[in-house]
């Protein structure tokens, strides 16, 4: 199959999955078409399977904010009658869903190419929930030829919220050869714990909904035990100096490590010894997910998706949000416990393995696939 994908090219989940659905497709014979202002953050590398198309903006005086919107749509579909496309698939609805209906109905006479749509969270219980959005959003939803979500969560939110329930439920996936446990003794260990201290990983992209300055709470209490740990923060946004700032107050400034953007997060993940997730929204949890398949247990709020991906005294510890108190208890429990931590990061591989492994979900994507181009083949018989 010739395949598009849009994804936000940001350091965020759906653009992580968009990209890495990409990769997986193109390891099993597909043809794969990115479409996107710039190069995704997972595409490092490109290839006679993996392309880029570069949606450009046009510079004109009248547009206070250029309409990226039409120049996406305008480059789907061109790029749908050049490469000759059998469907676009976008991750995350606004405005991508929109742009590829679009694009869509504007080579229809030429050539029908379906569009599916990836739900992701944020695109639906913020973004598409807001009053202006609403109707908006659901008309995305209505107007694609097929609908994914990550998680049942999701799923049950886009009912409640757009009275829409054709969604098929795909989760998020990881590749166990790529996220695994690394030896005691990396370089990367040494660097970042040169004095054997215990490390605490946050991974994402500082937004407050995030509530990355609980990790630096976190990190407060633990230490307050006698516990030798730093904290090691990996992206940035919105909220970096927030978390700096209140890093600095707690006097643990020193303890904490802010990594920046990282392009290989595993490499971080896989010497981690617990995995802070304090969010107050996820629609499905990816990150938790890829610390689990590192053997890595996840301490993280009781929301969304993420009592799907973390078994509570299973896995990993779940909290109410903002309960900075028990997910510090929990925190120094597992880093004192090598026995408890040990087991639960082993039992955390096995469940990602057995329930997320890209070897069961590709193939999700790819009847997917199928399916939704028989309805569409099957619409276009009857409609001549």
């Amino acid at each position: 199959m010739n395949i598009g994908i849009t994804v936000y090219p940001s350091y965020g989940g759906s653009g992580i999955v968009g990209s890495e659905l990409g990769r997986e497709l193109a390891l099993r014979g597909h043809n794969v078409h990115f479409i996107s202002s710039s190069l995704p953050t997972r595409l490092t590398e490109l290839n006679e399977r993996v392309h880029f198309h570069e949606v450009e903006m046009m510079s004109y005086p009248l547009f206070e904010h250029q309409p990226y919107d039409l120049a996406l749509a305008t480059k789907m579909a061109t790029v749908a009658r050049s490469e000759k496309l059998d469907l676009l698939h976008v991750h995350y609805a606004i405005p991508h869903s929109i742009s590829a209906i679009l694009a869509r109905e504007s080579i229809k006479q030429k050539r029908y190419v379906p569009v599916i749509t990836t739900l992701h969270g944020t695109d639906i219980t913020l973004v598409g929930a807001d009053r202006s959005y609403l109707p908006i959003t659901r008309y995305g939803l209505q107007q694609s030829d097929g609908v994914t979500a990550v998680s049942k969560y999701l799923k049950r939110a886009t009912i409640e919220t757009f009275d829409f329930d054709e969604i098929e439920v795909i989760p998020n996936f990881i590749c166990p050869n790529y996220y695994r446990r690394e030896e005691e003794e990396s370089p990367l260990r040494r660097e970042l714990a040169p004095n054997g201290e215990k490390l605490l990983v946050h991974v994402s992209n500082f937004r407050p909904v995030k509530r990355p300055i609980d990790c630096v709470e976190i990190l407060s209490k633990v230490l307050g035990t006698g516990a030798k740990a730093k904290l090691v923060m990996v992206g940035d946004g919105p909220e970096y100096s927030a978390i700096h700032h209140r890093a600095r107050q707690l006097n643990v400034l020193e303890q904490t490590i802010f990594a920046g953007k990282q392009a290989k997060i595993a490499d971080y993940l896989a010497i981690a010894d617990v995995f802070l997730l304090p969010s107050e929204e996820e629609s499905f949890g990816l990150a938790a997910l890829e610390a689990q398949a590192c053997e890595v247990p996840v301490v993280a709020s009781r929301v969304g998706g993420i009592p799907e991906v973390v078994g509570d005294g299973e896995t990993g510890f779940l909290s109410d949000i903002g309960d900075t108190k028990k997910m510090s208890k929990d925190t120094s429990n597992l880093l004192r416990n090598d026995e408890l931590r040990h087991a639960f990061g082993e039992r955390g591989r096995e469940l990602a393995i057995a329930r997320y492994s890209s070897k069961l979900v590709i193939p999700q994507y790819l009847n997917f696939y199928e399916k939704v181009l028989a309805q569409s083949e099957k619409k276009q018989a009857q409609s001549v």
